[in-house]
């Protein structure tokens, strides 16, 4: 990976002495009083966010000097890679003391540009870590790429078939089984769901299979709604509310991308990676409020509102995931803008029906740096889902708990006996932050991945 170097002559990495306010004063005095008063005619006294170069008397740096928070995880470093001037750094030891897994992982996801359309602004700066270091971050880093990469991409250029294909280069990569169904091929498998939310498109719906490992070893069934583009449908978004829909296929792109974590780094189970791939148009032929749809599980849903779509593609996947009786099922969704009320965009929701599985997570995601926030499966909040003249409904008139009224609507299509988690995620950055660019962001990854690692590995 480019924002590392993993080998090479140390002598000519320039060193970063890292700082915070509360202990600048000792190890500037230990650096002598020349750094001292340099610090001081520069104004310069370790606040977060900036660095300051200390003259060698040589035309060079002797070391720089770097503002940080000692409890930033992942981020403490963030922000150097494409701030720092061209070269190559490496942490010193008479700085505060930071993790160099989390200084490496933070220093790779804030050199992230997204160069598919143009020239990137500049090349990033690099840290010499162990090569034992980044045999074990890369991994993760790249996962992260992999959602930023998927949920940047316009859907002129990510449509279902190209979100499939990549499902079908993974199983190729790591010589696993592909299957899909597409189109038409869709009703005569019983996916009903997915193809009347993406019958309306030019490009046709699909699911993606991929499946790999022994028939043995626990299973593993991760779901991702791919929903390449969402207009809402007949009940159509307003033109703010559907300019970043590119990126409603962000559960996808997670799922692919832990389905990638458990493939490379080789966790003993057999995987199956579940991806709903459509376009939600419109068109004569579109799904219309009123419908009632027979879904695979033999429930008739009435559709209340054609923009809440994602729970319907979901719901046949999760119903054919439950058919068959994995150890866990998995799915990942940016399901709802009520999670965003509720949570803000950096937190995504979990829910699961099992509460010893939530703390697991939840464990996970704090030994990971990686932040997860239950939300309560409150089953009262089903009469929202009623119908008069179906099973449920996809909807409901009310717009308390959408999140939770969404969640429990999937749970429906979950065998009672099952373990399952699911995550309403935003995978988007509004405006840039140390480390999180500004568009597409992996969310929950990595403490979904620690997760599974300590539950299988």
């Amino acid at each position: 990976m480019d924002a590392w170097l993993t080998g090479g002559d140390r002598g000519n990495a320039t060193r970063l002495i890292v700082v915070d306010r509360e202990r600048f004063p000792a190890i500037v005095d230990a650096l002598g009083a020349p750094a001292r008063r340099w610090c001081e005619s520069n104004g310069f006294a370790g606040d977060s966010g900036r660095w300051l170069a200390l003259p060698d008397g040589d035309g060079g740096n002797a070391a720089i000097l770097v503002g940080s928070r000692a409890d930033a995880g992942p981020y403490a470093l963030a922000w150097l890679p494409l701030t720092l001037p061209l070269g190559n750094y490496q942490l010193d030891s008479r700085g505060i003391a930071l993790d160099a897994g989390d200084c490496a992982l933070g220093w790779a996801l804030g050199a992230y540009q997204f160069t598919r359309y143009r020239k990137p602004a500049r090349a990033a700066a690099r840290l010499l870590v162990d090569n034992q270091i980044a045999q074990a971050i890369e991994p993760l880093a790249q996962a992260a790429y992999l959602v930023r990469d998927l949920v940047n991409t316009p859907t002129e250029d990510l449509g279902p078939e190209q979100l499939a294909a990549c499902v079908r280069e993974l199983a190729a990569a790591h010589s696993a089984q592909y299957c899909e169904w597409v189109g038409d091929e869709l009703l005569a498998a019983n996916f009903p769901t997915i193809h009347a939310v993406g019958r309306a498109s030019h490009r046709a719906p699909r699911l993606a299979q991929l499946t790999h490992g022994p028939a043995g070893a626990p299973h593993l069934v991760l779901v991702g709604k791919g929903v390449c583009f969402d207009s809402g449908g007949l009940d159509i978004k307003t033109a703010d509310g559907m300019r970043w829909m590119k990126k409603d296929m962000g559960g996808a792109a997670h799922a692919i991308a832990l389905a990638q974590l458990v493939l490379t780094l080789r966790l003993p189970v057999r995987l199956t990676l579940l991806v709903p791939a459509v376009e939600n148009s419109i068109a004569g032929n579109a799904l219309r409020p009123g419908e009632v749809v027979l879904t695979r599980a033999g429930l008739s849903v009435e559709i209340d509102n054609t923009d809440a779509e994602g729970r319907l593609i979901l719901c046949d996947a999760l119903a054919y995931a439950g058919e068959q009786k994995p150890d866990l099922i998995m799915d990942f969704a940016t399901l709802t803008g009520a999670a965003r009320v509720a949570l803000g965009p950096d937190l995504p929701a979990l829910f699961a029906n099992r509460d010893e599985l939530a703390g697991q997570l939840q464990a996970a995601a704090d030994a990971a740096h990686d932040p997860l926030w239950r939300l309560p499966l409150w089953r009262p909040y089903l009469p929202m889902l009623e119908s008069h003249v179906a099973d449920l409904a996809n909807a409901g008139a009310s717009r308390h708990a959408g999140a939770i009224t969404a969640a429990l609507y999937l749970e429906r299509f979950v065998p009672e006996a099952q373990p399952w988690a699911h995550l309403d995620v935003y995978a988007w950055n509004d405006a840039a932050k140390p480390g999180r660019p500004r568009g597409g962001e992996a969310q929950g990854l990595r403490a979904c991945f620690e997760f599974l690692r300590r539950r299988y590995g």
